[in-house]
């Protein structure tokens, strides 16, 4: 609920006491950066990955009395992100999390009444909508890291575009790296852009692309990953911050690394599956050498400390949906040109740098200049549904940063209709939902998990179902720890299901149910530790 208005704004001690450390490039911006908050409601800020943009901004909102009349909203595309940014603003305001700080992200909720500055993912936000048309619970929103053009920041910046005029008291600071900021500016009828200069060093690029003419034999990338690391040991002191495009790809090279016995350097593994107490790892003091090895959650969402050296192996996971499978799919891509910088960037920042591409330059030069935006890559429907529910009219009329594919439009309403979630023919009406649909809009899934459950209450095994659908929307809360692989497989070959891998979810979901109501909190996680069990 937002705060009443005869709510005090924020305890003027604590404003006197809110101080900035001197190392971040944004900190150099706080007196113009006031300036221009104060007097705009709108304002975009850009500024490289480490500039101090996501964990600084919101002490500057509450430094300028925000958080009177409601919280200073703050979103993340992702949730590691969301838990860490909380935990660090947190700390330099000097209280934990929970209090003055909280993060809200899917199954954690910690907001309490005193919570001013509230860090969450935008799917959290753009889920509040549904129940705070005018979102009144804030009175500043930054939206953070939106050059990523995920479809949540798309949505949320149309939305936030059409809700303004009506809430002339809000303030929305949107955050991006310094690329493409004339769109975000012009989608906000030209709304001052502050280009926080980062304290960068030169970074030197070198290519050692996996097949070169002068090598007789080509390597894999988990060798090509090994040379390179051996090569920038040599460079000097300073951890080593490696990019691959996903979780497989991080095992092999953490282990082929282990296995080069490199003295007083520890390798790392950094991806969303790992449970929280492995990522916090990454930001814990350590004496020699560290060795990160990432997925693209590092490219700009969290900045790994101490970071001298990057290995780039020039691909990622890009989400992708087949309009011929009707699909979507999560294929191995090479990143785009500004993806490509970003990771080298990250490792001037505390000085020179070195960044090794696993790719040849041309191979570089030949790449698009910025990733697709997912609203040009994904199924509408689910998006579709929600606007239509919401009630804001049809998805051609919506201001989007880049209007979708008429194709994608089509495909979205195919597949509502096939879902019996809308009015063959009606599209753009007020009363194109069908009842079908209007269930739908309320159950915070893919539309397709949803009408499961929706047929499942209708054919009396709705807990069955229930349980299969909620395994289906999260990560496997199944965990292979580095290291523990076997043992973890040998513990979770008891929910095998030869005939189905869905009847192996209802086994692990009986397990966990039972051993839940026998065990006490403690001996419950205690439990699942042993079990290998998030």
């Amino acid at each position: 609920m937002p705060k009443s208005p005869t709510t005090p704004g924020p305890d003027e001690a604590l404003v006197k006491d809110i101080s900035y450390p001197d190392e971040l490039p944004i900190v150099a911006w706080r007196d113009e950066l006031l300036d221009i908050i104060g007097k705009h409601q709108v304002v975009i800020v850009a500024g490289e990955t480490g500039s101090g943009k996501s964990t600084q901004l919101p002490k500057l909102c509450l430094e300028l009395g925000r958080g009177t009349n409601g919280m200073i909203g703050h979103t993340q595309p992702r949730r590691i992100a969301a838990r860490s940014i909380a935990e660090r603003v947190a700390e330099e305001l000097g209280t934990g999390v929970g209090g003055l700080v909280g993060f809200k992200v899917r199954f954690t909720d910690a907001v309490d009444d005193a919570t001013l500055i509230k860090v969450m993912t935008d799917g959290i936000l753009l889920n509040e909508i549904h129940r705070d048309r005018d979102l009144r619970a804030y009175d500043t929103i930054i939206v953070d890291e939106a050059h990523e053009r995920s479809l949540n920041v798309d949505f949320l910046l149309g939305y936030l575009r059409q809700l303004l005029p009506r809430r002339p008291d809000l303030k929305v600071i949107i955050t991006s790296a310094t690329i493409d900021t004339d769109r975000f500016s012009e989608h906000f009828d030209d709304a001052p852009v502050v280009e926080v200069a980062g304290r960068t060093y030169p970074v030197e690029i070198r290519y050692r692309p996996l097949i070169d003419p002068t090598v007789p034999e080509p390597r894999d990338q988990s060798q090509a990953i090994c040379d390179a690391v051996h090569e920038l040991t040599l460079e000097g002191t300073g951890d080593i911050l490696v990019f691959c495009s996903g979780e497989r790809e991080i095992r092999d090279a953490v282990d082929a690394l282990s296995d080069l016995g490199l003295r007083h350097t520890e390798v790392l593994p950094l991806f969303g599956r790992l449970s929280i107490a492995e990522q916090h790892r990454i930001f814990s003091s350590h004496t020699g050498r560290r060795v990160v090895v990432a997925t693209n959650v590092a490219e700009t969402s969290l900045t790994v400390p101490g970071v001298r050296y990057v290995v780039d192996a020039g691909m990622a996971r890009i989400s992708r949906y087949s309009r011929r499978t009707k699909v979507q799919q999560l294929p191995i891509e090479a990143i785009s040109q500004a993806s490509a910088r970003q990771r080298a960037g990250r490792c001037g920042r505390l000085g020179p740098g070195v960044c090794i591409r696993l790719y040849a330059e041309d191979d570089f030069e030949g790449r698009p200049e910025f990733t697709d935006p997912e609203i040009l890559r994904t199924n509408l429907a689910s998006v579709m549904l929600q606007m239509t529910a919401i009630g804001l009219g049809d998805i051609e009329a919506f201001p989007f940063l880049e209007r979708p594919d008429t194709r994608s439009i089509r495909d979205g309403t195919a597949l509502l209709e096939e879902l019996g979630a809308v009015r063959p023919g009606r599209g753009g009406r007020s009363n194109w939902l069908a009842p079908i649909g209007r269930r739908l809009a309320r159950i915070p899934v893919d539309p397709r998990l949803g009408r499961m459950l929706l047929a499942a209450d209708e054919n009396a095994c709705l807990d069955e179902v229930l349980t299969i659908v909620s395994a289906m929307s999260i990560q496997d809360p199944r965990e292979r720890p580095l290291g523990k692989e076997q043992a973890a497989d040998e513990r979770h070959s008891r929910f095998k299901d030869e005939s189905s891998d869905f009847l192996s979810w209802l086994k692990l979901w009986d397990f966990i149910s039972t051993e839940r109501r026998e065990r006490t909190s403690g001996q419950f996680r205690r439990m699942c530790r042993k079990e290998f069990l998030n």
